[in-house]
């Protein structure tokens, strides 16, 4: 399960640090950094990929992928990595508030 909002966040993220990817690549990334714990679909990563270029978060190109395949290729633009930036402090802040629900003990509400 991905929550909402986070493929986005993993697709910017995969395109910050690998460069111009196409969707499969993307793909692989993801699964491949989760262990194998996110199964990303295309038709999950597709919709998410034309909300993030129509948002200008990203841009695209025609390519030919590694076994000579005509495959469109996903970069992020300047757009995009403030986007990126703005939802890592985000979801960092989200992050720690959840994780100080796990750190609290009864005798610490004393």
């Amino acid at each position: 399960m991905v929550l909402q909002g986070t493929l986005a966040l993993m697709v910017l993220k995969t395109l910050d640090v690998l460069g111009p990817l196409h969707g499969y690549g993307i793909v692989r990334r993801i699964e491949q950094i989760s262990g194998g714990l996110l199964n990303v679909n295309q038709g999950t990563l597709y919709p998410v990929l034309l909300k993030l270029e129509q948002e200008g978060s990203i841009a695209s190109e025609w390519g030919a992928s590694e076994n000579n395949r005509k495959a469109r290729y996903y970069r992020l633009t300047r757009a995009g990595r403030k986007q990126l930036d703005a939802e890592t402090r985000e979801w960092e802040q989200h992050a720690a508030v959840i994780a100080r629900f796990f750190t609290v003990k009864a005798e610490d509400l004393k």
